[in-house]
């Protein structure tokens, strides 16, 4: 994904510098660009870097661990910029998010959603595979929404497994994949269980919204799962004619929701 997002700006004329996270970037991904690799705790650093990039737009984009405070080891402007994010860097990840969004905006930068450069990756609304959920995988679906909306307005994850009605497991601080190989290891007899996966209530959408990909649909498979729920118009759906093709292949069905709406078979009404 950052890949795409940096080839897409450069090809509407914008101007490209890359600031790779130790740790969490690809050196391949960063290698057809101007870029720097800085580590995570390197506030000043990775200012300096955008400001000597002339860089005025930001897209945070890429999966990011959350470090624990004596990993993140803070330079003196990490902890300037700490002090000023405040109690939310103890928060859930979309209240953190917001802060560094808020603090970026202090410091003269915009964030950028990738999805606003990417404008085709966002998952549109209905059935994407030949295969359909069945009357119990809808009832599925909509146990989940309800779960996952909890969920989100706790800020503590955007998705959960949910089979025959009951809740296998939802989505922390381990991430979607951790959580489905959890789901494996929970899963009941009889019909496979579904993902059910939502942004936030309220959630900043330039930061961190819902992706869905080739990878969670083989983790899917792996954990015994029957398909993929998300929410259309706000759930990045990475590599869709692959994702989708994988689905099929696995017997899996994948489709984009409106939460707010009646589930029905392979869409929503």
């Amino acid at each position: 994904m950052p890949a795409r997002v940096a080839a897409a700006a450069r090809a509407a004329g914008r101007d490209i510098f890359l600031v790779g996270l130790e740790g969490f970037a690809e050196p391949a991904t960063l290698a057809p660009y101007p870029h720097a690799l800085v580590r995570l705790g390197a506030a000043g650093r990775i200012l300096e870097l955008l400001r000597a990039n002339a860089c005025r737009d930001l897209v945070l984009v890429g999966p990011v661990r959350r470090p624990s405070l004596l990993d993140l080891r803070p330079d003196a402007e990490g902890a300037r910029l700490l002090a000023r994010i405040g109690r939310a860097a103890f928060a859930g990840d979309d209240g953190l998010l917001k802060a560094v969004v808020r603090v970026l905006g202090e410091e003269g930068f915009s964030v950028v959603g990738a999805h606003e450069i990417l404008t085709e990756v966002i998952g549109p609304r209905g059935l994407l595979t030949t295969t359909a959920p069945d009357a119990q995988a809808l009832s599925d679906i909509e146990r989940g929404i309800a779960v996952a909306r909890a969920l989100g307005a706790a800020d503590v994850g955007q998705c959960c497994v949910v089979q025959q009605g009951l809740v296998l497991c939802v989505e922390a601080i381990e991430g979607t994949d951790a959580m489905l190989q959890r789901a494996g290891t929970l899963r009941r007899p009889g019909p496979g269980g579904v993902l059910v996966k939502l942004v936030k209530p309220g959630q900043e959408r330039r930061t961190d919204l819902p992706t869905v990909g080739p990878a969670t649909i083989a983790a899917a498979a792996a954990a015994g799962l029957r398909g993929v729920a998300f929410e259309a118009g706000g759930t990045i759906l990475a590599e869709r004619a692959t994702a989708i093709a994988d689905a099929d292949e696995a017997g899996l069905f994948l489709m984009g929701l409106d939460p707010d709406a009646t589930v029905s078979r392979g869409e929503m009404r």
